[in-house]
């Protein structure tokens, strides 16, 4: 009793420190508004392990390794604090007091971690541990029983009236544990039977969500084949923490593995008590690798804002392609990577390419697949975005599971070749594509309630995809730079990708015996590089760059804002009245993702007018093959990569070409945007 005692006092000093107290009275205060009774109250109370351990170390240690006990000792402060202070008169016993402990954090120690890519389900302490991984199901929100009154049938006992006999949710526990017919009275052992109206439901109800160890996303990427069996953990969500957590995101949390018995059979399951959002941290920059290659690179080029990332992207993928081939298609796919990002208001950079030599770019796409922080390759006959099955865990609703483009959220989901999509699979990936969400109906009769109910979950991957341009659709090509032949693919789907990119229809013959002599040359010695214009950077030395790119933070300058903005309105003006074709708003939002990726690239944090000028290019081409019938701004096809890049003469022929272009660029704004002058000085 003396240690219970001094426990308690421990809880009470800590409240008061910790500003539980006031809380508790600030919580207290709108009960006495209300004229209903019920028979449980419940009551958060923030704990921070670090500061009771080095308060009172046994209460500490009571905390984290016997929960339920110590929420009976919280539970009996909170009950004494409320009728020493008089907070309510609503609440007559401890049991009605129903005390949840919410842990800010738990130990930095292995013992408080659960490792979900090696842990086994079987019995184990039930108190709070860590664990970190992603979601890959939820459902939706169903009702549970808070807490409930019985009475005692006996009419004489004491228990027939007041508070003296409450149920409430304990982790873990089903829904038959707090509500059932077969309890007996404690004082008389005679029958209970519940008070209904006093019955107190959840204030945000339950959810359940299965997590999985995020390394179980890579084996989606579809390059290499793993031994390993990944094992998902369900989580139950309940109250405040209910929508807290999204289907496709990472998190990490804080819980109590329970074992839930349901006859026959016990499963294992986590009663969640915080949620966090989580992203696997990269080393700091001082003990971050840095590729050495890339940085001498980056030194040597510094005085041209073009030249550096267009070495990296003419010595991408040397295994797959000779040098120079598709620089453009390369470049573009580097953005897109260093551009993932899990914000709903960024845009995406989806890219269409068009191409009749399909199997050589889908295996250039998956090994830039690889480079991505996650990624997705999704297969034909595969669910894309969700489906729907009926919950295990007896909640009796629905259980939404994540499609591919779910579960690429913050990555890259590669849809491959479009020609082996059903029609209406084209149409949903139209309409995700236009409202960067998926939309799941849920039949209520079906999923056990009485109304239909649809949710709706955010898109947030870029997506890539090839289109055959054999096939054709009986479209005529343009000369110089026309409507893209899309083969199968609608023009309106075609629209909803940010970039289009056409490669292969003007490689021609010298270009396709380049691949050729290429695909020969790997066959006979595999990895050699015989190119003496390349640099020598390893599959590592480009995760090291994109990773690096992806955490910068830059910002755009006065200078690339006023030719972003000039451009926009140029082409809305030029393309409207000359063509009819409608610039949407998304444009400009693709123009600042292009130029912030751009300057990523370049491994800068101030985004420069040079960027903005690559923006438009690849914007202008990609418009053009989508319209048709190029505007005012005439460029040339390849405009991004007008020569060769062999040596450094090429290098600076390129520079030269850009520069000109950026002039050709200014005189359009100039000519299309009046006023542009204003805030545009011409160099």
């Amino acid at each position: 009793m003396a240690d219970i005692s001094s426990l308690k006092e421990s809880v009470l000093v800590y409240l008061d420190r910790s500003g539980g107290l006031q809380k508790l009275a600030d919580d207290c205060r709108p009960l006495n508004d209300t004229q209903q009774t019920e028979a449980v109250y419940r009551f958060r109370v923030l704990v921070n392990p670090s500061d009771l351990i080095e308060m009172d170390p046994r209460l500490g240690d009571c905390v984290l390794h016997d929960p339920l006990r110590a929420t009976g000792l919280f539970q009996s402060v909170c009950f004494l604090a409320i009728k020493t202070l008089s907070l309510t008169d609503k609440i007559h016993t401890a049991s009605q007091v129903n005390v949840s402990l919410n842990f800010t954090h738990l130990p930095p120690f292995p013992e408080y971690t659960l490792d979900l890519s090696g842990f086994h389900q079987v019995y184990g302490p039930m108190r709070p541990v860590s664990m970190e991984g992603a979601v890959i199901a939820i459902t939706r929100v169903t009702k549970y029983t808070q807490g409930a009154r019985f009475l005692c049938t006996d009419d004489d006992c004491p228990g027939s009236t007041g508070f003296h006999h409450i149920r409430v949710h304990a982790p873990g526990a089903t829904e038959s544990a707090t509500v059932r017919n077969d309890f007996s009275c404690m004082i008389c052992s005679s029958q209970l039977k519940e008070d209904v109206k006093f019955r107190v439901l959840g204030e945000t109800d339950k959810q359940l969500v299965e997590l999985i160890h995020v390394e179980a996303l890579d084996v989606l990427r579809g390059r290499r084949q793993s031994s390993f069996r990944y094992q998902s953990v369900t989580l139950f969500l309940r109250d405040e923490l209910c929508h807290s957590m999204t289907i496709g995101r990472l998190y990490r949390v804080v819980g109590i593995p329970v074992l839930v018995h349901q006859w026959p059979s016990i499963t294992w399951s986590v009663e969640a008590n915080s949620v966090q959002p989580w992203e696997p941290q990269p080393l700091p920059p001082g003990c971050r690798k840095e590729s050495p290659r890339f940085l001498e690179l980056s030194e040597r080029v510094a005085p041209s804002p073009w030249r550096f990332p267009a070495i990296v992207a003419h010595c991408f993928g040397l295994d797959l392609t000779p040098p120079g081939l598709y620089n453009t298609l390369k470049l573009c796919l580097l953005l897109s990577l260093v551009q993932t990002r899990t914000d709903a208001d960024d845009p995406s950079l989806d890219l269409l390419v068009v191409t009749a030599d399909t199997l050589v770019l889908d295996r250039l796409m998956a090994y830039s697949l690889s480079l991505a922080c996650r990624g997705v390759r999704h297969q034909a006959s595969a669910e894309m975005f969700a489906s729907l099955s009926r919950d295990e865990r007896g909640a009796g609703t629905a259980n939404i599971h994540a499609g591919s483009a779910l579960l690429a959220s913050g990555g890259i989901c590669m849809l491959g070749d479009l020609s082996f999509y059903r029609k209406d699979k084209l149409d949903y990936i139209q309409s995700v594509l236009e409202s960067r969400s998926v939309s799941v109906f849920i039949p209520g009769k079906k999923y056990g309630e009485e109304a239909d109910q649809q949710l709706s979950f955010p898109v947030q991957c870029n997506f890539w995809a090839l289109t055959d341009s054999s096939q054709r659709s009986g479209r005529a090509d343009s000369a110089v730079l026309g409507t893209a032949e899309t083969g199968p693919v609608p023009a309106q789907l075609a629209e909803t990708f940010g970039l289009v990119v056409q490669c292969g229809d003007r490689v021609g013959e010298r270009g396709a015996v380049a691949q050729a002599l290429h695909t020969l040359q790997q066959a006979v010695q595999p990895g050699s590089h015989p190119h003496p214009s390349c640099w020598e950077f390893s599959t590592e030395d480009y995760q090291e760059l994109v990773a690096r790119s992806r955490g910068l933070q830059v910002e755009l300058s006065p200078e690339a804002k006023k030719l972003i903005h000039g451009y926009y309105m140029a082409s809305r003006r030029a393309r409207t009245r000359s063509q009819g074709v409608k610039i949407s708003l998304a444009s400009i939002k693709l123009l600042i993702s292009l130029a912030e990726a751009h300057c990523k690239l370049c491994l800068r944090t101030k985004v420069v007018e040079e960027d903005a000028v690559i923006a438009v290019l690849l914007c202008e081409n990609s418009v053009t093959l989508k319209h048709g019938r190029a505007s005012a701004l005439v460029i040339p096809p390849d405009a991004v990569f007008p020569c060769d890049l062999e040596d450094v003469d090429g290098l600076q022929r390129r520079d030269a070409a850009l520069d000109e272009l950026h002039q050709i660029i200014l005189r359009f704004v100039y000519t299309f945007a009046p006023g542009a002058d204003a805030y545009i000085t011409e160099e």
